[in-house]
């Protein structure tokens, strides 16, 4: 069956699924998304405001060409649509120089090339003085990254897909997903349709939509928080590159668009277990920003220690922090595409498009060999 007769399912409109949509739909692919809410909603894995995009990866090298597949896919979404959904600022990548995340971002920058500088102590504490460095860190400013506007990409990805003839079933939670012989039931509240193929990106409800799946993915409720500049000079500058740091204490950061405040979040091992993804605490209590606290007294003493906006969302990981991509087994007309471990977001166009790919192909031509996808055990 061609692509342009083919009826795909698109479950989840979110991170991945808009842009899965997206891609689908450009392929001549007859589209039908399902979102529990609507796209661009601030209830799951995708809000913030920011999110970062980079070239390098700490944990992977092998990433690097699906980050080049999706620094593309991003330039022609941004082209097609008018919109500025990725602004390249740069990204500082900070960190012990014997610490394995670091090694493999030097390795990514060789293995591929990459547009980067490494800066000395001296260096960057000229240029960017509002960081501190300890004794044994290496500083890389990774030139093609910067931060992506997460609610505005997906309402834009969905809105491109539905220009494209998509179909968008807002407010429409999916209970079940049924493989029947030749195709895949959906089935909602309002009753059940039946297509060819299923792309099943359900964020943190994988647990509840696909109970019997056998790789676990533990979602966990994160926190990001928003602090203003003590010295506005020095986060605002002709400079304003995101940040990572990997050690001690594994965060992130980026100048907000508005240059008032500047984000924070932190890594997997600091998040608590989300619960019920329907009914998200929000409530941050004191005692949780006291990491924040400590990373801003030591790395970051020019903004204020008290934050102005705080927000709560949710990841999915996997035990391998590798994502969950492919067909189900025994449920090949199934594609699941979960569990991203916090760094999915700059991915996204890329994923969207290997989704398509397996959706109507049966393969794809991006290298995902070494993605603990479906089809074995996670290593």
């Amino acid at each position: 069956m061609s692509a342009a007769r083919k009826r795909v399912a698109v479950v989840g409109v979110g991170t991945m699924g808009s842009q899965a949509a997206w891609r689908l739909a450009a392929r001549g692919a007859e589209v039908v998304g399902y979102d529990r809410y609507a796209p661009g909603h601030d209830r799951s894995a995708a809000g913030g405001e920011t999110r970062i995009f980079r070239s390098a990866h700490f944990e992977d090298s092998r990433y690097v060409p699906l980050l080049k597949h999706a620094d593309a896919l991003w330039e022609q979404l941004q082209e097609e649509t008018g919109r500025e959904l990725r602004r390249l600022t740069g990204c500082l990548l900070m960190g012990p120089t014997d610490h394995h995340q670091m090694a493999t971002v030097l390795q990514s920058i060789a293995e591929h090339d990459l547009d980067h500088e490494v800066l000395d102590a001296e260096l960057l504490a000229k240029r960017f003085p509002q960081y501190r460095i300890e004794d044994g860190d290496a500083a890389v400013l990774d030139r093609r990254a910067g931060f992506i506007r997460p609610e505005l990409t997906i309402q834009t990805a969905a809105r491109r897909a539905e220009q494209l003839g998509a179909v968008i079933r807002r407010y429409s939670t999916v209970r079940e997903i049924v493989p029947v012989a030749g195709g895949v039931e959906i089935r909602t509240d309002s009753g059940s349709e039946r297509f060819d193929t299923a792309v099943v990106t359900p964020g943190p409800w994988v647990n509840d939509l696909l109970p019997d799946l056998p790789w676990e993915v533990d979602v966990r409720r994160l926190v990001s928080a928003w602090y203003v500049p003590t010295t506005p000079e020095a986060w605002f500058g002709e400079e304003r590159p995101a940040f990572i740091r990997t050690a001690p204490t594994h965060c992130y950061g980026l100048p907000s668009p508005d240059g008032i405040s500047v984000k924070l979040g932190l890594s997997r091992a600091l998040h608590q277990p989300a619960g019920d993804p329907n009914q998200l605490d929000r409530t941050v209590r004191p005692e949780e920003l006291e990491v924040f606290s400590d990373l801003i007294g030591r790395y970051m003493p020019g903004l204020h220690p008290d934050p102005t906006r705080l927000s709560v969302y949710m990841e999915g990981y996997t035990e391998s922090s590798r994502p969950l991509v492919g067909p189900l087994p025994g449920a090949e007309n199934v594609i699941l595409l979960a569990g991203f471990s916090g760094h999915g977001f700059k991915l996204s166009p890329a994923f969207g498009n290997i989704a398509a790919d397996l959706a109507l192909d049966g393969t794809s031509p991006q290298p995902i060999d070494f993605i603990s996808t479906l089809g074995r055990t996670e290593a």
